[in-house]
Order: C-alpha cells, then sequence, then structure tokens
C-alpha cells in the first residue's frame, strides 16, 4: 500500500494507462518498425548525403516503451542492419559517420532493453498493487444487498477520483440488524492512503455498533469515539446515516453532510435538510449541538438518494456543477442499480474528464405493490 501512495508510482501508472491496451499497444508496438521502415525509403531514394541514418535509432527507443525485452533487442539488431544494408548501398559502410552511426545505435538499444526491463519490472509491481487495491476494497465497500427488506431496493455506485486505486475517502454501508437495517454513506476529508485508513475506522465502528445499538444516536456516539481515538488535528467525516425498520418513514442522522435527495411517487423531488446544522463526525470536542434524528417519507414508489459532494461538486469545462436535481429523472427506470449506473454515466459526461473527488451513490427505492408482486 506504500507503493499505492508513491507519487512516482501513481505517474507511472498513469502513463501506462494513457498508453493502454487493445489497438493502442498494438501500434505502439509496431511503431518501432515504421519509423525504420520509412527513414530506410527515404535514405534509399535520397542517396548518401540525405544523412537520415542516426534516426534508424527511433526504432529501438520508441520499442522501450511498449515492447518486452526480446522483441526490444530485434529491433535493435534489425536498425543495426538496416545501417549496414544502407551504408553498403550508399557506398559509405566503414566512414566515421557511418561507423559512429552504428555505435549509437548499439548504445540506444542496450539502454532500450534496460528500460524496457525496468518497465516490465514495474508493470509487474503495479498489477501486485491493484491486486491489493481491489482486496482492500472489496474489504472496505463489500457488496451491498439488492434488497434492504421487503419491498425495498438498493443500489450503490462508486467513482473514486484516484482512477488506479480504485478506493478513496468515500464510504457507504449497508447492514441488517435487530433494529432495522442501518446504512451509512459518508466523505473523509482528504484523499489518499490516510482518507482510506480513516474510512476503514468508520466503517469498522459502524459495522459493530449498527448491531449493539438499539437507538441510531448511539452509533453516532461510538462512530465519534472511534475517530476521536484513531484522528489528529483537524481530521473530520461528514456522514448521514439511517434506519429502516418497516414504516412509511426514514429515520436519518445527518453530520455535516450534504442531505438526501427524495424522489416521491409522483415526481415531486427535494432535499431532505436535517432541522439543525450538525457538525461532522471527529469535532465532537467542539460540544456543539449533537445531530438530531429526524425522519423522512419513504412511501411505496418512493426513492431516497444518499450522496457525497464529489457529485453535487462535479464541474464541466466551464465550471458548472453537476445539476444532480435536474438529473433526477434518471433514476426513474425499472432497476434501481441501472438507474443509478445511468446517473453516474451522465455524470462522468457532464465533466468529461477524471473526477476531481471521490463520488459515491446509494439509492434506496420502495417499491410499489404491483412491483414487489411481479418481482416475486
Amino acid at each position: 500500500m506504500a507503493l499505492l501512495g508513491s507519487t512516482r508510482t501513481r505517474a507511472f501508472l498513469r502513463l501506462l494507462t494513457s498508453i493502454g491496451t487493445g489497438k493502442t499497444q498494438e501500434t505502439l508496438k509496431l511503431l518501432p518498425f515504421v519509423v525504420m521502415a520509412v527513414v530506410a525509403l527515404i535514405d534509399f531514394g535520397s542517396g548518401p548525403t540525405a544523412g537520415l541514418l542516426p534516426l534508424l535509432a527511433l526504432g529501438p527507443a520508441f520499442a522501450s516503451v511498449a515492447c518486452g525485452l526480446a522483441r526490444t533487442t530485434a529491433v535493435g539488431a534489425i536498425a543495426l542492419a538496416l545501417c549496414v544494408v544502407l551504408g553498403l548501398y550508399n557506398d559509405i559502410l566503414w566512414t566515421p559517420r557511418t561507423n559512429i552511426t552504428m555505435i549509437a545505435i548499439l548504445g540506444v538499444t542496450v539502454a532500450s532493453v534496460l528500460a524496457s526491463a525496468g518497465r516490465l519490472r514495474h508493470e509487474r509491481q503495479l498489477a501486485d498493487v491493484r491486486s491489493v487495491a481491489e482486496a482492500a476494497q472489496r474489504v472496505l465497500l463489500r457488496p451491498v444487498p439488492r434488497r434492504a427488506g421487503p419491498g425495498i431496493g438498493v443500489a450503490v455506485s462508486y467513482t473514486s477520483a484516484t482512477a488506479e486505486a480504485r478506493i478513496g475517502g468515500d464510504l457507504y454501508e449497508v447492514v441488517t440488524t435487530p433494529h432495522g437495517v442501518r446504512i451509512i454513506v459518508g466523505d473523509v476529508q482528504g484523499k489518499g492512503l490516510e482518507a482510506v485508513e480513516t474510512a476503514a475506522v468508520v466503517l469498522g465502528a459502524f459495522r459493530e455498533a449498527a448491531h449493539d445499538e438499539r437507538r441510531l444516536q448511539g452509533v453516532v456516539t461510538r462512530l465519534e469515539n472511534a475517530l476521536t481515538r484513531e484522528l489528529s488535528g483537524e481530521q473530520f467525516v461528514t456522514a448521514v446515516l439511517a434506519e429502516i425498520n418497516g414504516g412509511s418513514t426514514i429515520g436519518v442522522i445527518n453530520c455535516g453532510h450534504p442531505p438526501p435527495m427524495v424522489l416521491d411517487a409522483e415526481g415531486g423531488r427535494w432535499f431532505a435538510e436535517p432541522p439543525d446544522e450538525a457538525l461532522p463526525l471527529g469535532m465532537g470536542s467542539l460540544k456543539a449541538i449533537d445531530p438530531v434524528l429526524y425522519h423522512v417519507p419513504f412511501e411505496p414508489g418512493d426513492q431516497v438518494l444518499f450522496y457525497t459532494d464529489g457529485v453535487i461538486e462535479a464541474r464541466d469545462g466551464t465550471g458548472r456543477f453537476y445539476p444532480l436535481a435536474a438529473r433526477a429523472h434518471l433514476l426513474n427506470g425499472a432497476d434501481p442499480q441501472g438507474s443509478l449506473d445511468a446517473l453516474r454515466a451522465d455524470l462522468l459526461r457532464h465533466v468529461g474528464r477524471p473526477l476531481g473527488d471521490d463520488a459515491a451513490m446509494l439509492l434506496l427505492r420502495h417499491r410499489a405493490a404491483h412491483e414487489t408482486s411481479s418481482a416475486a
């Protein structure tokens, strides 16, 4: 994980990502041969005065970007052979200029082979890092159940701003307990490994407290205590906790987090603002007001979307924020997960580039009676 946090490693992985696979990778593998062929053809047509032989060294240089050791060596050998052939053709084989060119090609080939070996070693290391990151993601952000009780559909979406890490400081969890279904969606201040570690603390404390505490306020207290032990300085975590226990409402506690968006069965949409502003988790020492439990209507046909600020603060090229409320109609599809995926795709289209912050969304859908019976 230390390697994952390395600036050099992230930059190298971004380079590999830009190189990509498939057609782009194959094009890069063919590029050394294309360059050498073009140089050879021009030199054949122009004669010895063109002075293009040194450009043959571009072949092994380009090969080190995408080719393996054997292919890079073969490209260097071909470049050296072409230099000899062109030297014989132009009757300049053993002249000082041609000799220097051959030495240069040989030197570039050796350097390219060494560079290719280093690149392959980094690729293997990064593949290991990716597997560790994916394992960490599975531990931290476990798959949530598709249903949270009778007639309640659940869907989640997570987009990390650090695409190569695949995990970040946003968190979510859905836990079925003797006290009902309990949910958390949160956002850790900051990014990188420190944010991931804090997210792990919050999720671990929530999974335990959600089962132990009878009241949702008790879960918040447990989270606050866990963060007080772990956090330092001015770090904090914004979070919204919710509880479903069979009624026609959802109990919500908001700790400095963006309010959930409610979509009712009649097509209305509004943001469920908390009655009182509460500080984020980890700032309990400031002795502010305690978070207040409030209730959000959740009738058959209603939906509630929990999200992090990476969604509503995502900007397009002109600096315009993502209009979440205006795009809420995308959540009206037949399947909750498909609807949320459509909203995520629209968010990425709006931004048009990698997100500047992690973006997590969790959708609850109270299926209407006819939907529940048909699904059964």
